[in-house]
């Protein structure tokens, strides 16, 4: 099953400059659901991005860059610098905002009770997948760049995930493909994601309290009072022991276990009697959490490993695996990872609205495919990742396990940086696999 998608015309804003780059917004009018594509539109958004000397180079080869995710927009340009700074030496950028995200048709709780019933609004974001997402690509790909042109595509975490749904069904319309830790698991069920995973949290929480030993005693303090109290954050959610156990999130990023331990200090204020979870801390834990701003990182999280199966919420399930991760003060507290669970739309306010449809998503049996395993064994499309071996979000075992699987394959393996790596260090990791794509 290919995809063949006609060429989508964008409504243009003039260009304009910023920091040696010169930007132009384009958007597209495209079908929410391709199988009939003279129904309802959603609107995609790109930014068209290029070196401000060579603007005028039509020769320039472009690439277009898939945000992870789900459910986050593409990069916003500040300064020709960073990954983005490099790729721009040699190609010509579209950031792509994946439908429902950014300026692309954005989905909110505040906008998704209007589509209707619980089921009207599953119904609707189940045209919100990478399949869709290509789609978009294809047609925007041919309106920027003309039909016979190809583009690199560029993904980071679930934007690899996205570029392998490309390489399944659409491989005509890339000449290469860059994945930055998102080398998905094409091979196994959405349970055998989740097994390793909170495997590899569990490694994660060993390292925290081998670095932080003294935060052993403050986590189990915190989750006592979270136990005993109703706590509430600024927005009016409650901070549930579940909903600390989510700051594990962090373990999975450079410097993510500093940002942990800095907030575990400032927890309480405050002597004796008075002591107290402080303001600062509370405020500071809703600020890490993107669920509620961006709503599809909860809603279509577990959808995206869905292929004609219900995931029935794996991570949930699959936690009674491990039972070291239940919530008692008197035992050391494990911090979860990006595991979504059918209680963060009780914890979290702009989730709350979404249950319903967030179970009837769970329960969905007929997702379409998402990988084409022959395509991808016969791939001609040269592909250049980097995979973190410690990678927690995105299990190394798996990717090998893809890599392996696909000829063209350039897999760089190492545990210099955590899954964000090319944020860290992304003129460096850009560049040896924009090279390595003239090897393979």
């Amino acid at each position: 099953m290919s995809y063949q998608i006609p060429a989508a015309s964008p409504d243009s804003q003039p260009a304009y400059a910023l920091e040696g780059m010169q930007l132009t917004d384009h958007r597209f009018s495209l079908p929410l659901n391709y199988a009939e594509p003279d129904g309802e539109k959603v609107t995609v958004f790109v930014r068209e991005v290029v070196a401000l000397d060579r603007a005028d180079d039509d020769s320039l080869p472009w690439l277009v860059y898939f945000q992870g995710g789900p459910g986050f927009p593409s990069p916003r340009p500040v300064t020709k610098s960073g990954w983005l700074g490099e790729v721009l030496k040699t190609h010509r950028v579209a950031l792509l905002d994946q439908r429902g995200t950014g300026l692309s048709s954005r989905v909110l709780a505040q906008n998704l009770q209007k589509r209707g019933s619980a089921q009207e609004q599953a119904e609707f974001l189940t045209h919100f997948r990478a399949d869709n997402i290509v789609r978009d690509a294809e047609a925007i790909r041919k309106g920027l760049c003309g039909d016979d042109k190809k583009w690199v595509g560029m993904g980071q975490s679930y934007g690899g995930f996205c570029l392998l749904t490309y390489l399944s069904f659409a491989p005509h319309g890339l000449s290469g493909v860059v994945i930055t830790g998102g080398v998905a698991c094409v091979k196994r069920h959405i349970d055998d994601n989740y097994r390793l995973t909170y495997q590899k949290v569990l490694e994660k929480n060993a390292e925290y309290y081998q670095r932080y030993p003294q935060d052993r005693e403050l986590a189990k303090e915190i989750l006592a009072e979270l136990l005993e109290k109703d706590i509430r954050l600024p927005s009016g959610g409650r901070l549930t022991g579940r909903r600390f156990q989510q700051l594990g999130m962090l373990y999975g990023m450079s410097g993510g276990f500093e940002t942990m331990h800095y907030l575990l200090e400032s927890a309480f204020i405050g002597e004796g009697a008075d002591r107290e979870l402080s303001f600062d801390f509370l405020n500071q834990i809703e600020r890490l959490s993107a669920f509620e701003t961006n709503p599809f990182f909860a809603v279509l999280h577990e959808t995206i490993y869905g292929e004609g199966y219900a995931t029935n919420w794996s991570a949930e399930r699959l936690r009674a695996e491990f039972p070291s991760f239940e919530l008692d003060p008197a035992n050391e507290v494990r911090f979860t990872g990006e595991m979504i669970v059918p209680s963060m739309f009780d914890d979290y306010v702009q989730l709350q609205p979404m249950k319903e449809c967030a179970e009837i998503l769970a329960r969905k049996e007929d997702w379409g495919p998402l990988y084409d395993l022959d395509q991808l064994a016969s791939n001609e499309v040269p592909v250049s990742a980097i995979s973190y071996y410690s990678d927690m979000y995105v299990p190394i075992e798996w990717s090998r396990e893809t890599a392996l699987h696909m000829p063209r394959f350039y897999q760089w393996v190492t545990n210099e940086w955590e899954h964000n790596g090319i944020g860290v260090d992304g003129p460096r990791i850009a560049r040896v696999l924009l090279d390595k794509l003239k090897e393979v």
